[in-house]
C-alpha cells in the first residue's frame, strides 16, 4: 500500500471512525481506480477519474466509488498532499420508500419462535431488541450486558463514534431478562452463538431473515417509522437513530404523509 493510502486508511479509521468494512470499501475503490488508469492516485486529474467512473452504469455503484475518490482527495488537499482537490457531483437517485415491517407484522411472527430453548429465547430477545432499540446490527452485536441499565441502552460503538441513549421498550427488556437468566455463560458480551461466541453479523442475517423474511437493517427502518406513524418529533428520531444529519432523517417523513393519506382515505366520509 502506498503512504499516502496508509495515510487515508488511518484517517479514515481513527479520526472518521468509521466501520473497517467502510473503510476497506473506500481503500478497495481507490485501489480499483489506481490499477484501471495505471497511474499512481497523486497523478490523476478530474479527467482521467471521469473516464473511470463511466464505466459503472449502476448509480448507487456510481455514488459509493466517487464518493471514495471524493473522500480521498479531500483529504489529500487538506493535508497539503495535493494543490487541488477533485470533487466530482454525485449522480442523481430517486429516493425509494425504505422497506419496513408494520408493529403488529413484526409481533405475529416473534410470537411463533419456540422460547424452550435457550436459541430460541435469545433469537425471540435479538429480534425485539433491534426493532425496539433501532441499532444497526453492527452496534447490536457489540453491546456489552453493561451497556444496559435501568431500561436504557448505551450505544458505544456507533458509526462515527458517537455515543448515544436509547430508552428500550418493557416487552423488549422483558425477553433479555428471561434470554440472560437461562444463560450460564460468562461472556461481556449480549448476543452469543451456541458456543459461546459473539454473534457474527452473517448469523445475525439468518436469524432475522429465517422470522420475519427481511435483513436487520429494516427492523431498524421498521423502528423508525413507527415513530413517525406514531407523531414523534424528526429531531428526536434523528438522535435516537444517531443520524449526523436531519436530512438522512427526513426520507421517513414522506411515511408518515402516507399514513396520513391512507388514514383520510379510510375514515373520512368524503373519501
Amino acid at each position: 500500500m502506498s503512504d499516502l493510502l496508509k495515510a487515508f486508511e488511518e484517517y479514515l479509521s481513527v479520526t472518521k471512525a468509521l466501520d473497517p468494512l467502510t473503510v476497506s470499501s473506500y481503500l478497495g475503490d481507490l485501489r480499483q481506480l489506481e490499477s484501471q488508469v495505471q497511474k499512481p492516485l497523486s497523478a490523476l486529474d478530474t479527467s482521467e477519474v471521469l473516464v473511470f467512473l463511466a464505466g459503472f452504469d449502476n448509480k448507487r455503484t456510481l455514488n459509493r466509488k466517487l464518493s471514495s475518490i471524493n473522500t480521498f482527495f479531500h483529504f489529500c488537499h487538506h493535508q497539503h498532499f495535493f494543490h487541488e482537490s477533485i470533487n466530482i457531483p454525485m449522480a442523481k437517485i430517486p429516493k425509494n420508500l425504505p422497506k419496513y415491517l408494520h408493529h403488529d407484522e413484526i409481533i405475529r411472527s416473534v410470537e411463533q419462535i419456540d422460547r424452550s430453548t435457550l436459541m430460541g429465547l435469545r433469537d425471540y430477545a435479538f429480534i425485539l431488541f433491534l426493532y425496539a432499540s433501532g441499532c444497526r446490527v453492527s452496534e447490536a452485536l457489540n453491546v456489552a450486558r453493561s451497556d444496559i441499565c435501568e431500561g436504557w441502552l448505551k450505544i458505544r460503538f456507533a458509526k462515527g463514534e458517537k455515543e448515544r441513549m436509547v430508552p428500550l421498550a418493557p416487552l423488549a427488556l422483558k425477553a433479555l431478562e428471561a434470554y440472560l437468566k437461562a444463560q450460564d455463560l460468562s461472556s461481556s458480551y449480549l448476543w452469543l452463538n451456541y458456543k459461546g461466541e459473539i454473534l457474527s453479523r452473517i448469523s445475525a442475517f439468518k436469524i432475522v431473515k429465517k422470522y420475519l423474511g427481511i435483513s436487520p437493517h429494516v427492523l431498524r427502518h421498521s423502528f423508525a417509522t413507527s415513530l413517525i406513524i406514531g407523531g414523534a418529533d424528526l429531531r428526536v428520531v434523528q438522535e435516537l437513530l444517531g443520524h449526523s444529519s436531519l436530512e438522512t432523517t427526513q426520507i421517513y417523513t414522506h411515511i408518515q404523509k402516507q399514513n396520513l393519506s391512507d388514514t383520510m382515505q379510510k375514515y373520512h366520509p368524503l373519501a
